[in-house]
């Protein structure tokens, strides 16, 4: 069984080799981070989120704003094999609510939250910064977003 624990600068290396592979391996998604950004934005969001991985190595992790009660990064470096669910259902304890974004054209994704008890909200235009990093440094991918919420 997978075990969930909170994120060490250990695994920022294997948290930033997901979030490039998904980049890279994802025909509709720009780079607008170079690769080697990727793992600072994530070590400097260990200081400022609450972050949750699964693995070791690691093989999927969620941030989230405890404050805000918003998910900013939720990667699995392969989908459909129930890490996904875990790292969720850990976000979901203890609160009542729950918001993420989305790529409008990641229908996986969408499919993945909607089964989990999220419903969608309301797009964000064209040119909303990206969620991958820690929010003061994100930049616009031009790529629409889908605001998802959850209520216990």
């Amino acid at each position: 069984m997978t075990k969930l624990r909170r994120a060490e600068l250990r695994d920022v290396p294997g948290m930033a080799d997901i979030v490039n592979g998904w980049i890279d391996g994802t025909k509709w998604m720009l780079r607008v981070v170079p690769v080697e950004e990727i793992a600072e934005m994530l070590t400097e969001g260990l200081d400022h989120r609450e972050i949750w991985v699964a693995g070791d190595p690691v093989q999927g992790y969620l941030s989230l704003d405890s404050e805000a009660a918003h998910i900013w990064g939720f990667y699995c470096a392969q989908p459909g094999n129930g890490i996904g669910k875990l790292l969720l259902d850990r976000a979901k304890q203890g609160r009542s609510f729950l918001s993420l974004n989305t790529h409008v054209p990641n229908k996986g994704a969408q499919l993945f939250y909607l089964r989990e008890g999220f419903a969608p909200v309301g797009e964000m235009e064209e040119g909303v910064p990206s969620t991958l990093g820690v929010h003061e440094k994100r930049k616009a991918t031009g790529i629409r977003e889908l605001r998802m919420e959850w209520h216990a």
